[in-house]
């Protein structure tokens, strides 16, 4: 696999608190002034977005493609994967607000796969996801519970 490398471009006004950004997708166009405000990040999300949102879609789709990798190469492609991620931070004595977890909920829709099938995908799907293990290297706790939908 070539090197990989993407953009994103945000521009923030005024100060942390009372202060707003827009986040946009430079390299694919996908995503453009997406607003985030700490208020929206540590409260309610009035329909805005946060960089631990981000972060749990950015972990969801590279464990997604990585699982319906490992279930094509053992001959029983997937017909349907939903994933729910869920990033946690929480204070940590010293450190101040961390990344601290990622829980990820799979529903698999694949025939021919049995419970231990897919457990045995998911484990190897985790391990070859980048976005994983840069979280467990960071010394977050990653959790996955998958089923066959």
């Amino acid at each position: 696999m070539p090197r990989i490398e993407r953009t994103a471009d945000i521009s923030w006004e005024g100060n942390v608190a009372r202060g707003q950004g827009l986040l946009s997708g430079e390299s694919s166009g996908a995503f453009s002034d997406l607003p985030f405000t700490l208020a929206t990040r540590i409260g309610n999300p009035e329909g805005k977005t946060s960089p631990e949102e981000l972060l749990a879609a950015a972990h969801g789709g590279c464990l997604t493609m990585s699982l319906a990798s490992e279930l094509t190469q053992a001959g029983t492609p997937p017909g349907r994967l939903e994933v729910t991620v869920t990033i946690v931070m929480d204070e940590v004595e010293g450190q101040g607000h961390q990344i601290v977890g990622s829980n990820v909920g799979i529903a698999a829709a694949v025939d021919g796969v049995d419970e231990a099938g897919l457990a045995a995908a998911v484990e190897k799907a985790d391990a070859g996801c980048p976005f994983s293990q840069l979280l467990k290297r960071a010394g977050a706790n990653v959790t996955i519970a998958a089923r066959l939908a």
